[in-house]
């Protein structure tokens, strides 16, 4: 919110003003206060705009329609005058934050949460449709959430069910992505019906459920076609819910169910909502809610009566709107971010500044495994940083999905980048995702920090007096062969075959470079080609067997192709070690290999929480957040993501010491101070990790597929002992 200026005023219509909430070519929208201390969003229309007949009588319509929604889920209108001079319009204020902005900073919602709010939706829309009126642009930036329950807003473009649109012939109303297909066909008001809003509550139930849009993103083209011609993606819904979603999203309107069936399908709507926010969600709600209560309170136009004495202006402001805060229950869509510069830090009762932690990241493409990892590992963080009452400032983490694809990559770094309070982005799975994303923020000092891709060094970076701001947080790929080279050495192992795999390339012929010029244990390395266009593995282990090796390792980086090699090593009898790396570590090497993977170790650049005494209650933490069992593996490098938050959170209360004006470029610099060390709850961070052969290792452990599933043996030179 902006502090009023000079030219608004101080009072409209008896609504004292307070701030300005936002501002366009048509009006100004103000938080005022009524005269009985109500909190209200004031929209006030220029003169000029008003001046138009068409203009001025769409106002008129929505001011009628916006009068007639009385239910409970629906912001109510305290006021309007269509036929001022300057039109104006107030509704209730409702300090929430919306759906958008919810599943932005949390992720998606749990089922029980989107159950209650779709329930109380869809009662809202059956009110609507009872009273002859159809909303027309139901979506999640429409949405706010207080503590109990939702509020349906925005009727700006809602319509009497029938009636002759007050829009350019063949407009397309609504939004895409939300909007049902006779929407984006353009079709005429009388096939735009309830049935249209209906399907667009599926689709907001689909978002709140994945965090996803169901027709996906990208140009409005390309989403309205989605819309028409192609099915939904709900990949990740549960079974419980799927059947319903899928019929609000059928293409035929005659074929989705009513509201009213939508509501009886979801739950009860009436009653409290209790704590039908997920955690994190209250204690936000709560944080800024409080935040209303510091607003200062605008110097008057006009001489007001004066207070009583020994009360002060922000006394009066307190005592009149407490009890609309409390009764709104959340926190306002526009009061979402404070301005870091001015934020009072972490003084009791005072709100606390707040910085944006960004992540470009693949959720939707072929890395979503751990593109979502990452996400969850850095929700968690944030909420569990934010639950400390001694944390100076609050950290807010903002993801965008990049699908994989570098073009993406940097639409949403240059996003990310319009947030004055983003500090550091992290998240890109490949290295074209990562060069896309770094080569957005280098100019810009805004450190760019990589957990699962790896960038060839001196790609990202510019000249030596540059600041460095992109950081590789795992081992490099070329050290991942060191664990179970290291395992061979400790056991003794000396006589080493590689198997040459020319089809992974430049990485392939360094993994046998560098076992050739360190070979395990002081002894002798031998090396055996398969070439890229076969899968005949047969040949080459026959020629490395023949040399009588201890310990054999697969150099290359296909799962599949270093299962067809387990496969022909234990047809032709070795029972020796082998080994491989991370690239080869996945869930196809076991079902490629069967028998024969048992016993694989692998050079891998994460760990298993579980495994480590100090993650141990973030690995609870991180269960119960996402509803795995106790049996389920938590997901790859969320714990590492975990960490890099606290550590950035380190690095920011070096910066603001240093340079609070220039977040970004202070954090980047506070990055590169020697004696920036930061423990994790999984390692050690450091970011002079690339200057010393020790800390290079940093983060390597050792793996075993043991009962035909991955094992964390540990750190690998611990592990190497075993």
């Amino acid at each position: 919110m902006q502090p009023l200026r000079k030219a608004d005023p101080s009072t409209i219509a008896g609504y004292r003003l307070l701030g300005r909430l936002g501002a366009g070519g048509m009006g100004v929208v103000y938080l005022a206060r009524t005269a009985g201390g109500a909190l209200a969003a004031l929209k006030l229309i220029r003169a000029e705009h008003a001046a138009d007949p068409g203009f001025r009588a769409r106002f008129r319509r929505e001011a009628a329609t916006a009068e007639r929604i009385t239910g409970r889920w629906v912001v109510r209108v305290l006021g309007a005058d269509p036929e001022a001079r300057e039109p104006w319009l107030a509704t209730e204020f409702v300090p929430g934050p919306s759906l958008v902005e919810a599943v932005d900073a949390h992720g998606a919602l749990p089922e029980p949460a989107v159950r209650a709010l779709g329930a109380r939706l869809a009662d809202a829309l059956h009110d609507m449709h009872e009273a002859g009126l159809v909303h027309r642009d139901v979506k999640p930036g429409n949405v706010l959430l207080a503590l109990d329950g939702p509020r349906l807003i925005d009727f700006g473009i809602a319509r009497v069910t029938g009636a002759t649109a007050l829009t350019a012939t063949d407009a397309m109303i609504g939004t895409p992505g939300f909007l049902a297909p006779e929407q984006a066909r353009a079709l005429g008001a009388g096939e735009v019906g309830p049935a249209s809003d209906v399907f667009s509550l599926g689709c907001v139930l689909a978002y709140a459920l994945t965090g996803r849009r169901p027709f996906g993103t990208g140009g409005v083209a390309a989403v309205v076609y989605r819309t028409v011609h192609e099915e939904p993606d709900l990949d990740g819904l549960p079974d419980s819910l799927l059947p319903l979603v899928t019929a609000c999203l059928a293409k035929d309107a005659a074929d989705r169910p009513t509201a009213a069936e939508v509501r009886a399908a979801l739950g009860p709507a009436s009653g409290p909502a209790g704590d039908w926010l997920p955690p994190g969600l209250p204690a936000l709600i709560a944080r800024r809610s409080s935040r209303v209560l510091d607003l200062p309170v605008a110097d008057p136009t006009r001489l007001d009566p004066a207070p009583p004495p020994g009360t002060s202006r922000r006394r009066l402001l307190v005592l009149g709107s407490a009890g609309a805060v409390a009764a709104a229950g959340g926190l306002t869509a526009w009061l979402f971010g404070r301005d870091p510069a001015t934020g009072t830090g972490g003084a009791t009762g005072a709100p606390r500044a707040a910085y944006t932690l960004g992540m470009v990241t693949d959720l939707s493409g072929p890395g979503k495994t751990d593109g979502r990892a990452q996400e969850r590992g850095l929700r968690l963080a944030a909420e569990t940083f934010n639950a400390r009452s001694d944390r100076p400032f609050d950290l807010v983490p903002k993801v965008r999905d990049d699908g994989g694809d570098p073009r993406r990559s940097t639409t949403a770094a240059r996003a990310l980048l319009q947030d004055r309070a983003l500090v550091a982005v992290l998240g890109p799975t490949t290295t074209e995702t990562a060069m896309a994303t770094a080569e957005v923020m280098g100019p810009a000092k805004v450190t760019v920090m990589s957990l699962v891709a790896s960038v060839p060094a001196g790609v990202v970076r510019g000249g030596s007096t540059d600041p460095r701001t992109y950081y590789e947080l795992r081992p490099h790929p070329d050290t991942l062969i060191v664990p179970f080279a290291r395992y061979l050495s400790e056991h003794r192992l000396g006589r080493t075959a590689v198997v040459h795999d020319r089809a992974g390339g430049t990485y392939s012929w360094s993994a046998v470079r560098s076992m050739k010029n360190s070979p395990p244990a002081g002894g002798t390395v031998t090396s055996h080609e398969v070439a890229a266009d076969s899968e005949d593995f047969g040949p080459a282990v026959r020629a490395a067997l023949a040399t009588s090796p201890q310990g054999v390792m697969y150099a290359g980086t296909s799962p599949r192709r270093a299962a067809l090699c387990a496969r022909a090593l234990k047809e032709q009898g070795f029972r020796g070690p082998c080994g491989s790396v991370e690239y080869a570590l996945e869930p196809e090497f076991l079902t490629v290999a069967g028998a024969a993977a048992e016993g694989w170790y692998f050079g891998v650049g994460y760990t298993d929480p579980d495994t480590v005494p100090a993650a141990k209650e973030f690995a609870a933490a991180y269960r119960e957040r996402y509803g795995l069992t106790a049996t389920d593996r938590v997901d790859r490098f969320a714990v590492e993501t975990y960490d890099t938050l606290f550590w950035l959170g380190q690095a920011l209360r070096t910066a603001i010491g240093r340079n609070a004006g220039v977040t970004g470029a202070a954090v980047a610099n506070a990055l590169m101070v020697t004696d920036m060390l930061y423990k994790g709850v999984a390692r050690s961070y450091n970011a002079r990790a690339n200057d010393t052969s020790t800390s290079a290792l940093e983060g390597l452990t050792l793996w075993q597929i043991r009962s035909a599933k991955p094992r964390c043996l540990g750190p690998f030179a611990e592990a190497a002992q075993r």
